[in-house]
């Protein structure tokens, strides 16, 4: 899609926010969009961490069939141990139950996890024949973000535009929307947007926090046009902090660790802290 063409698709989108509501303590957020590849989980993991090493209390609840949310706190053993149980998400859901027997410590101190499961592929099938079923996740989690445990909640949407993802952002106050600084990477973000302004009908609280753009190659010209074209939507805010790529990211997932934790003194790890500062100063 050529960058003018973009631009014109999200003028037709109405993304005008009201001001953050700082009377609440817990503050939902949610990672999403319908693309693979941007480094939603990544960002979501490491915002998390970050938020923790901060001071905060933080609940990170992976609701992505893939894991990944889980595995990036936990050896792969352990989480499928977790998928097959009775305690993750999809049995929260199934059951209709409040979120709170199904929390886990993970072993960092200030940050807490419902892990997800494999079943969650079939979540959408579950949730059909529910009353209100796009509201089951908010009810759900409406005792957890009311008992002011937590400061904050950040919630891993699966690359789908579905039913489930439309609960996901029904339960949140603000999403974020990784961005991979790639060729490919602006292609189907104004279907995003569509579906946020969308999404915002039956949620109007609902607010885009902003585009936090992701594996970025300083040495490619695609990168500056990036940049340049999401930096000009007026509509549409944009982190200062770009993410760049780093090999140490990928040492880390493999290691079942945020970067923060694994190597603070990379690159990345740096850039993930001063994204989590941007992110938290939104609610200062």
């Amino acid at each position: 899609m050529a960058v003018s063409s973009f631009i014109m698709m999200l003028h037709m989108f109405d993304f005008t926010e009201s001001s953050v509501d700082h009377m609440k303590k817990t503050k939902v957020l949610c990672f999403a969009n319908n693309k693979g590849g941007s480094g939603k989980t990544t960002t979501c993991s490491n915002v998390g961490y970050g938020l923790a090493g901060l001071g905060k209390k933080v609940l990170l609840i992976d609701g992505d069939m893939q894991l990944n949310l889980s595995l990036s706190l936990f050896p792969e053993e352990e989480v499928l141990a977790m998928a097959r149980s009775e305690k993750n998400l999809y049995m929260a859901m199934k059951k209709q139950e409040e979120l709170t027997g199904y929390i886990v410590h993970t072993p960092y101190e200030g940050l807490d996890l419902v892990p997800s499961s494999t079943l969650m592929s079939g979540i959408e099938y579950e949730l059909f024949t529910k009353w209100q079923r796009e509201f089951i996740l908010k009810k759900a989690l409406k005792p957890v973000k009311e008992s002011g445990v937590y400061d904050y909640i950040l919630i891993d949407a699966p690359p789908t535009l579905g039913g489930w993802v439309i609960n996901i952002l029904c339960a949140a106050d603000g999403v974020i929307i990784p961005v991979e600084a790639s060729p490919w990477g602006l292609f189907g973000l104004a279907n995003m947007f569509e579906f946020l302004d969308e999404v915002k009908e039956m949620t109007p609280q609902l607010q885009l926090l902003g585009v936090a753009i992701t594996k970025v190659d300083t040495r490619k010209n695609y990168f500056k046009q990036t940049v340049q074209t999401l930096r000009e939507m007026s509509e549409v805010p944009v982190f200062d902090t770009y993410i760049r790529v780093d090999s140490a990211i990928e040492w880390a997932q493999d290691d079942s660790r945020p970067v923060i934790a694994y190597k603070k003194s990379s690159r990345s790890a740096k850039e993930y802290m001063s994204l989590t500062r941007e992110v938290d100063a939104l609610w200062q």
